[in-house]
């Protein structure tokens, strides 16, 4: 019996370890889960606001007909947000930098497209471009929520991978940082949209 104490005793430490480690690997799918559920909230929160503008845009071109550049202005900066997907189980900074520089950019062609459509009376007092706008700024402070729980999420994970001694083993089972997302100039808030449609400007 005493020659198999060694091996009994290797073969229990091999045991604890793999049952460690399935705990280890257990919360942090649960963690990683909840994280990428969030992100989905953020994805469907953008594409709703990519999916007012064309809306926006149509209802925009009967009354200015010669502001066209700046409509195809947000068509192009929406087809360019668009296109990047992030792949939620493995977000690093670089890619959400990339998602975030896109999005910047649509949220800036939006702004311009709306300051000019200040110049036009007839379209600000069309019910259906005021609901659109309306829409819009409802839609941009859910996409404000929506980040701000997703870094929620993500520093809980984040927290776990880095404790001792999870960060030691979070690596070899998959799991790594993710990125958080930052208050950029122009991100963290709305695009003005608070027009003053019962004036006669």
């Amino acid at each position: 019996m005493k020659k198999w104490l060694p091996i009994i005793i290797i073969l229990g430490g091999i045991l604890l370890i793999g049952l460690y480690l399935a705990k280890v690997n257990n919360k942090l799918v649960v963690l990683d889960e909840k994280a990428t559920a969030q992100w989905s909230n953020v994805e469907s929160s953008y594409q709703r606001r990519a999916d007012l503008i064309p809306n926006i845009v149509n209802t925009a071109k009967g009354y200015a007909e010669f502001e066209q550049e700046t409509l195809i202005k947000v068509t192009e900066a929406r087809s360019k947000a668009t296109s990047i997907n992030i792949d939620p189980s493995n977000v690093t900074p670089e890619q959400l930098a990339q998602f975030q520089q896109a999005q910047q950019g649509l949220t800036s062609a939006l702004s311009r497209l709306l300051a000019v459509f200040e110049r036009y009376p007839d379209l600000k007092a069309n019910e259906n471009f005021k609901e659109l706008i309306n829409e819009l700024e409802r839609t941009e402070n859910r996409i404000n929520v929506e980040r701000n729980r997703f870094n929620e999420e993500a520093r809980v994970f984040n927290t776990e991978v880095k404790q001792f001694p999870t960060k030691f083993f979070a690596g070899i089972l998959g799991f790594n940082e993710k990125a958080y997302f930052k208050a950029d100039d122009g991100t963290e808030s709305a695009p003005e949209v608070n027009f003053d449609f019962g004036s006669d400007k």
